[in-house]
């Protein structure tokens, strides 16, 4: 297994990401873009991308506030995220720049393409999918469903969403506004929602259940079970 920093731009800022890939394999594999929680690329997107590349995928763990930039602290977190969230189509050039850099890798086959993200990580491949982004595969892991401030193009890539039921940060009415989008838009979508389940419920270091953001060693497994299918079935 190799892994690097990956650095790659689009074209008005610079990204350092992290690629992982099986050099053993000699034809270009498909690949998978993980889009981070807020704190930004953190060694926990590093191990998924590690659990991908074992898998035979080469795993792009993308970094979309620029140079690597890693927070500390919830307030810097949300600092940083007001930058790419306060104009969506910023965040989306910046997925689709990633995306891009992936598909002239030459480990990589461009046409087997996905994406999955974690928190506004999954709000990330959400926006790279509504931009009409040439992927396979979406899924959004407790992300924030909210559209953005342009036009939901439509959505190429199958979609799996996997949802805690009890997520503060996106409740019943958001899940269902989303449904909507993704009916009106993309011709193949899933949910697959985990009750009794709040945020953050595959990060481990996630423990405020009374602010609704708790890890859940059932729900992370069964979430990654699904994904790692997913992506089998789509890639």
């Amino acid at each position: 297994m190799k892994s690097e920093a990956f650095r790659y731009s689009d074209g008005v800022d610079r990204f350092i990401g992290h690629l992982v890939w099986d050099d053993g394999i000699a034809t270009p594999a498909p690949c998978v873009l993980i889009a981070p929680a807020f704190g930004g690329l953190s060694d926990f997107e590093r191990a998924r991308a590690e659990e991908l590349a074992a898998l035979g995928y080469v795993a792009f763990a993308v970094d979309y506030y620029g140079n690597g930039t890693r927070v500390e602290t919830p307030e810097e977190a949300q600092a940083l995220m007001a930058t790419v969230t306060s104009d969506r189509k910023v965040l989306a050039r910046r997925m689709v720049a990633a995306l891009e850099a992936a598909k002239e890798l030459p480990q990589v086959d461009a046409g087997r393409i996905g994406a999955m993200g974690y928190c506004l990580g999954g709000k990330a491949v959400l926006d790279l999918a509504r931009c009409g982004a040439d992927i396979r595969a979406c899924v959004p892991l407790h992300g924030v469903y909210d559209r953005p401030n342009f036009r939901t193009e439509e959505i190429r890539p199958a979609v799996l969403v996997l949802h805690g039921w009890d997520d503060p940060l996106a409740p019943p009415e958001a899940l269902s506004q989303l449904a909507e989008e993704l009916n009106a838009h993309c011709r193949d979508w899933q949910v697959l929602g985990f009750g009794h389940t709040g945020h953050a419920f595959t990060n481990p270091n996630a423990r405020n259940p009374k602010g609704g953001m708790q890890y859940s060693e059932r729900a992370s497994a069964r979430a990654w079970r699904a994904l790692t299918q997913f992506f089998a079935e789509m890639l």
